[in-house]
């Protein structure tokens, strides 16, 4: 099995950063769930941000966070504060004081960084309430550089973005490296992409197939199995010759997906898809539902979920009961219908309890699978669960990530 190191990547560990008495930016993704209220209602990124944030303070470090919440387009809007996520940060440090200035730049911000201990942590509000972090401004990045020396991203699931803090920030601190938790990302999705133990089953889901055209190109080269699932399945599943009445198609897309099921084919790759699905004439939490055969979908019916068969079937290939074997490496991205909707989401929180039941190395690629087995009480029976969706998409494909790029060639103070 092939490891990706960081050393490979050229880039420098945290534990290879002399951190003693030194003020330490955390690029961290708070980007969590908030309900009405205000109350974050997964608490899963920031948990796994806290060994990074237990190192340095333990390291005699000054932790100064910085993250995104949500698309406030650039401008001040409370409804993206950072508060609650400090709120439960506190929480779940109970012996740390979490400091939130009213900005993540200005006096405000420099006030409480100058005048840290070490028992508190700086959490700089919501970075996306200024324009020049999407745009990747350098002049914004320099204000953040300004005020710590160093530069610590631990930020998996935000590597693909290129950001003022992910990007540009970098580069203008020499002492820069990979958080803990991103270099226990990359171990696992690195493994993915770089040689995973065979047989090796992939299950891939969500809307589309536009955005996954990538993965799905790369994963004709590397695994055994493929089940499809999710909207995008009715896309491959007309591309086979059915008729999927109302159902989210990607009509520009079918060519496509009969190329990729060729060379599928031709690579002796398994790939199962859904032998029937729950239909609905109305997309509503309360529409009537039926369980239709991909053969007899109606002209007026939309396919929101997987059926009852394709469960069973999909459950089968996950325990090593198809021609495929027993997986010893199984990924999973992206859910199986409309999972967002509670009677729709039964065929996502199928494949979640299979996978709990599985012997294999389970690697889950964050976004709505990594809710699915949280929602389903199996999180800790995975391998892995990524805190990054896209990122982790991106990485496999072989995408060169800017969170990445700007972290290459840290100064080593140790």
């Amino acid at each position: 099995m092939a490891v990706v190191t960081l050393d490979s990547l050229n880039i420098r560990s945290i534990k290879e950063v002399e951190l003693n008495n030194r003020r330490v930016l955390v690029r961290c993704d708070f980007n969590a769930p908030l309900d009405d209220d205000g109350i974050v209602t997964d608490d899963s990124r920031i948990v796994a941000a806290l060994p990074t944030l237990r190192y340095v303070l333990e390291q005699g470090g000054k932790v100064i966070c910085c993250s995104h919440l949500g698309r406030p387009n650039g401008k001040r809007d409370p409804a993206f504060s950072l508060e609650p996520i400090g709120q439960r940060l506190g929480a779940l440090l109970p012996d740390i004081d979490v400091m939130l200035p009213d900005d993540c730049v200005g006096d405000a911000a420099e006030h409480l960084i100058f005048r840290q201990r070490p028992s508190q942590i700086i959490l700089l509000e919501n970075l996306r309430f200024h324009k020049g972090e999407k745009s990747n401004s350098e002049e914004f990045a320099k204000k953040l550089a300004d005020r710590c020396d160093v530069y610590i991203n631990d930020a998996f699931g935000a590597l693909h973005r290129e950001h003022a803090s992910v990007s540009a920030l970098p580069g203008m601190i020499p002492d820069r490296a990979a958080g803990l938790l991103v270099e226990k990302e990359l171990r696992f999705i690195g493994e993915l992409a770089k040689g995973a133990k065979s047989p090796y089953l992939a299950i891939v889901g969500g809307a589309k197939i536009s955005g996954k055209i990538e993965v799905l190109e790369k994963l004709v080269d590397t695994v055994d199995g493929l089940i499809i699932g999710g909207a995008m399945a009715n896309t491959f599943l007309v591309a086979r010759g059915h008729e999927m009445g109302r159902s989210l198609i990607e009509q520009d897309r079918i060519r496509l997906a009969q190329h990729l099921l060729k060379r599928f084919d031709s690579k002796g790759v398994k790939v199962l898809l859904p032998s029937d699905v729950i239909c609905v004439d109305d997309l509503s939490a309360d529409a009537s539902t039926q369980s239709v055969a991909v053969d007899n979908v109606g002209p007026e019916q939309m396919a929101v979920d997987i059926g009852p068969d394709s469960r069973a079937q999909f459950a089968a290939a996950i325990a090593g009961e198809s021609s495929l074997g027993l997986p010893k490496t199984i990924f999973w991205n992206g859910p199986m219908g409309v999972f967002e909707i509670e009677a729709f989401s039964q065929g996502t929180m199928a494949i979640a309890r299979a996978l709990a039941r599985s012997t294999a190395r389970t690697i889950v690629g964050g976004g709505d699978s990594g809710a699915a087995v949280k929602k389903a009480g199996v999180s800790d029976l995975m391998t892995h669960v990524s805190t990054g969706g896209g990122a982790s998409l991106s990485y496999l494909s072989g995408e060169a990530l800017p969170g990445l790029i700007a972290l290459r060639g840290g100064r080593r103070s140790t």
